[in-house]
């Protein structure tokens, strides 16, 4: 803080910022010796950098448990919980960072899924495959043939995206769109592509003459409450399964 201070001080002192060397002398010279004006002074505010929030924010101190210094607090939800220090090497944090959105965004389907299946059709989730034509006209075999097929394409595509960022976006993306444009990646953010296809509805950004335009006040907002939410989701899919092991159903708990 103090080298700070005094590079401040030398700064403001400098010759490109007092304009010559009379300037100089009236700011160097001692408070009493510089001539009154009647001239408003100016102020000048340095903002200190916010700090970092912490998982267990009553606490102080603790060294890497509490505050790890390879997290800096610029992801959204990151407030300093590794106690294995998994997020040492920043590939391997970028690589956890990526699988916790994936999982989470499968946690909230999957809790949605659960309710709204369990409440339709009746059936606990957990036999649901036993009986899948009370929830779907499907088979068994169809649904697994399915689901294999289509997350399998999906999440190779994903997976090759992630090592070699953009390689996706080609021509032949898909069978049913042949534009490059609708899987590019608008954001320029790893796991948030935005853009036409997977932002529809504009939630993270605005359409300006077919153009997207993502808008990063709203994208940050979003990318917060998305990993709170996914959070949640997965201690619910964990408490779940607690439950099926029991005989028991989220519905059946709530007593519904």
């Amino acid at each position: 803080m103090a080298s700070t201070s005094a590079a401040l001080v030398n700064g403001l002192g400098s010759a490109f910022l007092t304009g010559g060397k009379k300037s100089q002398a009236l700011l160097s010279a001692p408070v009493a010796a510089r001539p009154a004006t009647d001239a408003p002074s100016k102020r000048f505010i340095v903002a200190a950098a916010a700090p970092k929030k912490s998982w267990i924010p009553a606490v102080k101190g603790g060294g890497n448990l509490i505050d790890p210094e390879w997290l800096d607090g610029s992801l959204p939800g990151d407030f300093g919980f590794d106690p294995l220090g998994l997020g040492k090497d920043p590939a391997f944090l970028k690589w956890y960072r990526e699988a916790e959105l994936i999982h989470g965004r499968w946690a909230m389907a999957a809790v949605v899924g659960i309710f709204v299946g369990q409440a339709w059709s009746g059936i606990p989730w957990f036999e649901a495959g036993a009986a899948p034509g009370a929830v779907a006209p499907f088979s068994f075999g169809t649904l697994l043939g399915t689901q294999l097929l289509l997350m399998g394409w999906v999440e190779s595509k994903r997976w090759v995206d992630f090592f070699n960022p953009e390689s996706q976006s080609v021509e032949w993306a898909t069978p049913w769109s042949r534009t490059a444009e609708n899987f590019a990646n608008a954001t320029g953010d790893q796991g948030y592509p935005g853009g036409k296809f997977f932002d529809p509805l504009g939630f993270a950004g605005t359409l300006k003459d077919g153009v997207y335009i993502p808008d990063t006040e709203k994208l940050e907002r979003l990318k917060l409450a998305e990993i709170k939410h996914a959070r949640i989701a997965m201690l619910a899919m964990l408490i779940f399964y607690f439950e099926a092991g029991q005989g028991k159903t989220p519905l059946g708990a709530l007593g519904l």
